[in-house]
């Protein structure tokens, strides 16, 4: 058995120990507060987290030299650290749907009443919301893409198409990891933070984009409030921890996937993407 491969295990023993004992959940309450979240933000910005640096970047295989020259003065800088623009190409074609970052991907088709299952956890459109009845129902007969980020993903995102957005609306939730194991006790999609924003995209319909945050990460930074934004614009990005977006795209779009990701999906399987990637194209017919 290899170093990583035993870590790995000791790493899950302790997140079944949180999530699949009486005593880890009654841990786990505290330790998902957002206070404790914030705190672990505040190290991860402090120059006291520069030592994690060197660690991280080894065992996530990162090569430094794929991303623009800078001095980290903290962990934070290093997670967000900003790619060569060369190394994510963007799709210029104005009818295509690209990836808004580095991801893996999950695709469903929305019903009136769907209940989406997504390694372990449950929710609807609605749920993810907030509630939000007469936008969720915009979406009836629509996409739902999931991109699950990893910590050695990519943690920037951009906008997908050339638009106007309103102003972000934030969620609070209580702070759980995305990890499957976490799933099997928590509806996690449903439960943590997240914030939202409804896009008006001149080509591909109004799309509504949700930053959801997981354990460790007490910030999703989105850069603008209303705005006026174009294709490949950064539009934020996530601080230290596992992060997922969640794209709606309306029926009336005309969006088709490329290849078999909804396929895959439904047997369970992600598909590795890459933002600025094309994923499907709108149907003009």
């Amino acid at each position: 058995m290899t170093m990583k491969e035993t870590k790995t295990q000791k790493e899950s023993a302790s997140l079944r120990f949180l999530y699949g004992t009486a005593l880890g959940r009654l841990l786990l309450k505290p330790l998902c507060a957002r206070w404790v979240s914030r705190l672990a933000g505040a190290f991860m910005d402090s120059a006291l987290s520069r030592p994690l640096i060197r660690r991280f970047v080894k065992k996530n295989a990162i090569d430094l030299a794929d991303f623009e020259d800078e001095k980290y003065t903290c962990f934070n800088d290093c997670f967000t650290r900003k790619i060569r623009p060369h190394l994510r190409p963007i799709d210029g074609d104005p009818d295509a749907l690209v990836s808004p970052c580095d991801a893996l991907l999950s695709a469903y088709e929305i019903g009136e009443d769907s209940v989406f299952h997504i390694k372990g956890s449950d929710y609807t459109v609605r749920g993810l919301l907030g509630g939000n009845d007469a936008l969720g129902e915009a979406y009836a007969g629509g996409l739902c893409l999931v991109f699950r980020l990893c910590v050695h993903h990519y943690h920037r995102y951009m906008y997908l198409d050339d638009g106007e957005k309103g102003e972000n609306v934030f969620i609070p939730g209580c702070l759980h990891t995305v990890r499957p194991i976490a799933l099997e006790k928590f509806p996690v999609f449903v439960q943590n933070c997240r914030e939202y924003t409804v896009m008006e995209t001149e080509h591909l319909g109004t799309i509504t984009q949700i930053e959801v945050g997981a354990l460790l990460v007490g910030k999703i930074k989105n850069h603008h409030g209303a705005h006026r934004f174009v294709r490949g614009e950064e539009k934020g990005t996530f601080l230290y921890g596992g992060s997922t977006i969640v794209l709606l795209l309306p029926r009336g779009a005309g969006i088709l996937l490329d290849g078999d990701v909804l396929q895959k999906t439904a047997l369970g399987e992600e598909t590795e993407v890459r933002m600025g990637e094309r994923l499907g194209k709108r149907n003009k017919s």
